[in-house]
């Protein structure tokens, strides 16, 4: 049924060339979408990821862009309905932890890197997007958002992750605030909430070993999630553009928080 509804439809996807950007790139293209794929650094990996799309039988470009820049998210958002021809689903998968600090070593630098990359830069790339999307909503059945929030966004993080748990809760709220005034122009806008993904730089950087260890002993369905998971989750979440599922959240954990 994703398949169906997805069929040639133009997706954007923030932070598309590498760990769950990718398999969500990916998932959108086997599902039938032109995907738009948004880079910050990962240059020949996105283009390496075009040419495999294209192959599929799906358009397939990329663009770079800093998302903590204005400018740069309006340009990257007119790249993508430029190339695509408009947007019908956006996927705001950008976002980092950037480092474990406490609470008392977080100072204002820090606290608005956290915020500009992981909000911030979800509300630009939305706020340039929406005309495409609402004109979707509009004349080619709906249009939908997806979020990339964090099980750290349910239940304030692990050690050192306040800010970045802080970041994503907020993600959650404005998901429900966009649901709520952009369903009557026929926008969905829901939201993901991964827990511990493994193959993935987030954690692979910031999860040591021992720490992902203690983390999969407490999960019930006794392991980590891979970010196929996470992109079928999304895929699905993109695909309702008649449906009745709008601000809602996904939690992509294997049972390790439940709510």
């Amino acid at each position: 049924m994703s398949r169906m509804k997805l069929t040639g439809k133009r997706a954007l996807v923030t932070a598309g060339a590498q760990g769950i950007g990718l398999a969500i790139s990916r998932g959108l293209a086997a599902a039938g979408c032109d995907v738009f794929v948004h880079y910050r650094s990962s240059r020949e990996a996105a283009k390496t990821l075009c040419a495999e799309l294209k192959a599929t039988g799906v358009r397939g470009a990329s663009g770079a862009g800093d998302l903590t820049d204005a400018d740069e998210c309006r340009r990257v958002v007119g790249d993508a309905a430029a190339f695509l021809g408009g947007l019908d689903v956006l996927v705001n998968n950008a976002g980092s932890l950037v480092a474990r600090r406490k609470f008392e070593e977080a100072d204002d630098a820090f606290w608005d890197e956290v915020m500009r990359l992981n909000l911030d830069s979800a509300r630009r790339v939305t706020h340039a997007a929406l005309p495409h999307l609402v004109e979707a909503g509009a004349t080619r059945g709906g249009a939908s958002i997806v979020n990339l929030s964090s099980v750290a966004g349910r239940h304030g993080g692990g050690p050192g992750a306040i800010a970045y748990s802080t970041s994503k809760g907020a993600v959650l709220t404005l998901t429900r605030g966009m649901a709520t005034e952009y369903a009557p122009k026929g926008v969905r806008v829901n939201a993901v909430t991964p827990g511990l993904i493994l193959g993935s730089a987030f954690h692979d950087r910031h999860t040591p070993e021992e720490m992902q260890r203690k983390i999969i002993a407490g999960i019930p369905l006794g392991r980590a999630g891979t970010t196929e998971d996470v992109a079928r989750a999304v895929v699905y979440l993109a695909s309702e553009f008649d449906g009745f599922i709008t601000g809602a959240t996904l939690d992509i954990n294997g049972g390790i928080y439940l709510m």
